[in-house]
C-alpha cells in the first residue's frame, strides 16, 4: 500500500512541484490549497505525513498543526517556511510540528527528512474508550453505555457512533459521513444518512434529559460536550 502524504500549500507552483516529486517517489498524494481545506484533509484522512506551509490562507501553519494535535493525531509534520529565525522555528516545533525545513530547499532534503520521520518507531497507543458527557464507547470491547445503561446497536449504527465520537465538537456534514462511514464518493441522492442518525439518536438518547447528537441547521449534525 502506497504511503499517503498531504501537502497544504498555498503556492500552486510549489505545491504542484512537491506532488509530482512525492508521487515519483511512490506516495498518494492529496493537496490542499489553504489552512481550512488542509485541516479538513488532516482530520478526515489517515496519512503517513504531512508537509506544511508556515503562512498560509484562512488559517495558519501554527494553528493547523495545533488542531490537529489537538484532535488527536499524531501524523508526523514537516513545515516549510521562509522564516529562518530560531524563534519562528522553535514556535513551529511548541506547535506540534516534527520537523522545519527553511525556503528555498532541496527536494532531496525533505524528501530524506521525510522518510526519517516515517521510519520513527510512532506512538501506537490510541484511545480505546470515547466518550461524550454521560456515553462511553468501548472499542475493545464495542460496548456502549449511557448512565451505565448498556446501548445495543448494530454495526453500522456503532460506526456512526464512533465517527461522531472522533469528531466531538466539530459540525459533520453528510457528505463526511457518506465518504468516512459509506465509503460513498458520489451522493446516492436517498435518506441513508437521515435514517441511521435517526434510528441512532433514539437508541443513545433513550431516557435522557439530553439529546447527544444535534441537528446543526443547514449544516449537519454535531455530537458535543456541551
Amino acid at each position: 500500500m502506497s504511503r499517503r502524504v498531504l501537502i497544504v500549500e498555498d503556492d500552486a507552483e510549489t505545491r504542484e512541484f512537491l506532488a509530482k516529486g512525492f508521487a515519483e517517489e511512490g506516495f498518494a498524494v492529496e493537496c490542499a490549497g489553504d489552512g481550512r481545506e488542509g485541516l479538513y484533509h488532516a482530520t478526515d484522512g489517515g496519512f503517513d505525513a504531512m508537509v506544511l506551509d508556515r503562512m498560509l490562507p484562512g488559517l495558519d501553519g501554527l494553528a493547523l498543526i495545533k488542531s490537529v494535535r489537538a484532535a488527536g493525531l499524531n501524523t508526523p509534520v514537516i513545515m516549510l517556511t521562509a522564516m529562518s529565525a530560531v524563534d519562528e522555528r522553535v514556535k513551529g516545533l511548541r506547535a506540534g510540528a516534527d520537523d522545519y525545513l527553511v525556503k528555498p530547499f532541496s527536494f532531496q532534503e525533505l524528501l530524506a527528512r521525510v522518510e526519517a520521520l516515517l521510519r520513527r518507531p510512532q506512538d501506537t497507543q490510541e484511545a480505546t474508550v470515547l466518550a461524550c458527557r454521560d456515553l462511553e464507547m468501548d472499542l475493545m470491547r464495542r460496548k456502549v453505555t449511557r448512565a451505565g445503561r448498556e446501548i445495543t446497536l448494530t454495526p453500522r449504527e456503532f460506526q456512526i457512533l464512533e465517527f461522531f465520537l472522533r469528531r466531538k465538537n466539530r459540525v459533520i456534514t453528510r457528505t463526511m459521513l457518506l465518504e468516512g462511514v459509506w465509503d460513498y464518493h458520489f451522493d446516492p441522492n436517498t435518506n441513508i444518512v437521515d435514517v441511521h442518525i435517526s434510528k441512532l439518536r433514539r437508541q443513545i438518547d433513550e431516557g435522557a434529559e439530553v439529546p447527544l447528537i444535534t441537528t446543526v441547521r443547514g449544516a449537519g449534525y454535531m455530537i458535543s460536550d456541551g
